[in-house]
């Protein structure tokens, strides 16, 4: 089964394709299909956003499509900065930006008051054309500081208490086995019927 992943975000593609592995599925990303687009994200949800992105490219392509939209919400912080979480300091700003406008927004947050979630949302058009959704979540703590190397985005703060570590600091297995993107695809691939 082939599917092209509306992304051209390296770190999305490949936590996809290791946790596609052995099913099956191949997994391709727009520039391996030669698709130049930017769709606009205008959703008010993580839902609406991947949504947009499926359609954007099912309309070109008339293939099986995966988009992904995802991000961090904090409690503390009325669920932000949710599907801003890419541009949470302004379009194009760098994950460090980000973590800096996060941790500084949540400084005065004591321990109990630093609960998050990473949430995604997985929209996927079959080859008819017929809409999936699917949603996965991953509950944790935002540090006071930043732990750990690896991973992307704001894995450096966001604490996963049954590891007793951040994202940056897990293994990809260990992230991959428990992460919000993870779980959609579990419900996407019990859904379609993959093993």
């Amino acid at each position: 089964m082939k599917i092209i992943a509306a992304t051209n975000n390296r770190g999305k593609l490949m936590e996809i394709e290791e946790i596609t592995s052995g099913l099956g599925v191949r997994v391709s990303s727009l520039s391996d299909e030669g698709i130049k687009i930017d769709v606009e994200e205008t959703g008010k949800t993580f839902e609406e956003n991947a949504l947009i992105k499926a359609r954007a490219v099912y309309e070109i392509t008339r293939t099986p499509v995966l988009a992904d939209d995802s991000g961090l919400c904090v409690d503390a912080l009325s669920g932000a900065p949710g599907v801003y979480t890419a541009r949470y300091a302004g379009e194009g700003a760098s994950d460090d930006a980000n973590i800096s406008k996060l941790l500084s927004a949540m400084r005065d947050a004591d321990e109990e008051n630093r609960t998050a979630r990473f949430v995604c949302a997985l929209a996927y058009i079959d080859e008819s054309g017929r809409e999936h959704v699917y949603r996965g979540e991953c509950e944790g703590v935002i540090t006071f500081e930043k732990k750990g190397t690896g991973g992307m985005g704001y894995d450096p703060v966001f604490y996963y208490p049954p590891y007793k570590m951040t994202f940056a600091e897990c293994s990809h297995e260990m992230k991959n086995a428990v992460s919000h993107r993870s779980a959609a695809l579990k419900k996407f691939f019990d859904d379609m019927k993959i093993k």
